[in-house]
């Protein structure tokens, strides 16, 4: 069944949003975000403070369409207005773990008494601070965070062990400012 569907977003005074065919770019006090969307079938306008996507014979493709972008709307608002921070903590029972930043990569040191250092790659744009067990990613793209954290997360996945015994690793603690 085709229906009308209209969907707005507030946007803050301090967030400029702009929109080129079908790029979108928000801008704010903590940096700026682009991302290439795919409106065919949707009316996108900006009406002063407020960013609107309609359709006026929506079928289920196009409502889930408007409700993609409007999360990832939201979430671009979100980040130039306050950066996504991702928490994770090194936990170790057998050998201590360090962790060091160089250059686009994280090095990860003793894992398992292993000698060769593990290293895993930061998506360009994520900061990622180390401070002794805490690890902390931050990012104005929360796509751009959740992906650095998984790598980290990834890097100390553990194979042809009993993950009953060994269960060391990264983990996350803390996701875009909500607990785990």
């Amino acid at each position: 069944m085709k229906r009308e569907i209209i969907q707005k977003i507030e946007v803050p005074e301090n967030v400029k949003i702009s929109i080129e065919g079908n790029m979108v770019s928000a801008r704010g006090p903590e940096g700026e975000n682009k991302k290439k969307f795919n409106f065919s079938g949707l009316d996108v306008r900006i009406e002063g403070n407020r960013i609107t996507l309609e359709c006026k014979k929506a079928t289920k493709k196009e409502k889930k369409m408007i409700n993609t972008a409007m999360a990832h709307l939201r979430n671009m608002i979100e980040g130039v207005s306050k950066k996504f921070e991702y928490l994770l903590k090194i936990c170790y029972s057998h050998f201590p773990i360090t962790a060091e930043v160089k250059g686009n990569e994280l090095v990860i040191k003793n894992f398992l008494g292993e000698r060769t250092n593990r290293k895993c790659r930061i998506p360009q744009g994520a900061e990622v601070k180390v401070d002794k067990e805490i690890i902390t990613v931050i990012s104005s793209d929360r796509e751009i965070a959740g992906q650095a954290a998984a790598n980290i997360e990834q890097a100390t996945k553990i194979r042809k062990r009993d993950l009953r015994v060994f269960q060391d690793g990264i983990f996350m603690i803390n996701k875009a400012g909500k607990e785990i």
